[in-house]
């Protein structure tokens, strides 16, 4: 068996997406590797599961990075479950040489005044969104998630972790949660046989992700599913249920089943980059909007409002209508955002016109 099938690999020279064929004929000295740590200093790909090697990126890859015209933003960098064509023998180092094309990916924008966006992970099939059935609960967060997830072409589950000691009722929970399209599941991140809900979404040559506050029970429900104690794990305060990072910088680790994990760290963070869709998350209301009297009613005072009567007769939680605005409206400036920067960008080679020597 090709032992890259155990960290993902699923494609045959038949089923090989194009760009990926395209690239590995322009670089035929190279065989493909996949990210599986990114740190500070550099990035370790392997070729076959536990046997991550340091390698050496492109130049391009290794700048701080901005937003000035010729500069490479870091969401076009490798990031943990990136696939990459490598070059050289172990003993003298490994090159990457080329990024292939995403198939997926999970962003996020980053903080800061600059519009830019971070790649949380690559090349995934599930979003294991984690949240633990304690003060780690919240369902507006929940919601955030799942549009940062869906964003990313990514099949998004909820696991509710913690089920053997809840705070919050587990059924109590799946309810607040039920419109949000997701399956939602309550495990006890510390049981196999609880986890074992999850094998669906396990499969030999899958990619999950974990993501989720710190303190949700990440790192927890990685080692019941890898089967030994590998990823740290701490308490959480008594306050607030969170965490403290106990996992550092995201890993992809390949499970005894066949599929592919990739922890991350808490993100107290969630900033929508723009490419979100926020009625893929809010259908039902999506759905009461359709039926106002006014096409473009603003759920406010208008009459004839279908989404505040829903409220109004308790069939709408007022929260979820608030965040639904308030996602929509992060979305919309992010998406300015966006479009000044590609602007900003353009604009140099705009100005330079056409090389002399061609209309």
């Amino acid at each position: 068996m090709n032992p890259l099938a155990a960290i993902g690999w699923r494609w045959t020279p038949a089923t090989l997406p194009p760009a990926w064929a395209q690239a590995l004929a322009a670089h035929p000295q190279a065989r493909p590797a996949r990210i599986v740590e990114q740190h500070r200093s550099g990035y370790r790909v392997a070729e076959a599961p536990a046997q991550a090697l340091p390698a050496e990126s492109l130049p391009e890859w290794q700048r701080a990075g901005s937003y000035r015209a010729g500069e490479l933003a870091p969401e076009a960098r490798p990031a943990v479950g990136d696939w990459v064509l490598v070059a050289g023998p172990p003993p003298r180092g490994l090159r990457i040489v080329a990024l292939l094309p995403r198939q997926s990916a999970i962003k996020r924008a980053a903080a800061g005044e600059h519009y830019r966006q971070q790649v949380i992970a690559a090349n995934i099939d599930t979003a294991f969104v984690v949240s633990g059935l304690d003060a780690d609960f919240n369902p507006r967060r929940i919601e955030r998630y799942l549009l940062l997830v869906g964003g990313g072409g990514v099949q998004p589950v909820v696991v509710l972790t913690k089920a053997d000691r809840a705070a919050t009722d587990p059924q109590a929970a799946r309810a607040a949660l039920a419109a949000c399209g997701a399956p939602v599941l309550a495990v006890n991140a510390k049981d196999r046989a609880s986890v074992a809900a999850l094998a669906p979404w396990l499969g030999p040559g899958q990619s999950v992700v974990l993501v989720g506050s710190s303190g949700a029970g990440k790192s927890t429900l990685t080692n019941t599913l890898l089967g030994e104690e590998k990823m740290k794990t701490g308490a959480v305060r008594a306050g607030d249920g969170r965490g403290r990072h106990t996992t550092t910088h995201r890993a992809l680790l390949a499970l005894p089943g066949g599929a592919c994990l990739i922890d991350t760290p808490g993100m107290r963070e969630l900033k929508p980059t723009g490419e979100e869709d926020v009625a893929e998350g809010f259908a039902d209301i999506e759905a009461l909007a359709a039926q106002c009297r006014f096409r473009d009613c603003r759920h406010a005072q208008e009459p004839g409002c279908a989404v505040r009567a829903a409220v109004e007769e308790g069939r709408l939680d007022a929260r979820r209508l608030d965040n639904w605005r308030k996602l929509q409206a992060e979305v919309a400036q992010a998406a300015r955002l966006r479009g000044q920067r590609q602007a900003e960008a353009a604009a140099p080679a705009r100005r330079r016109g056409p090389p002399a020597g061609r209309a």
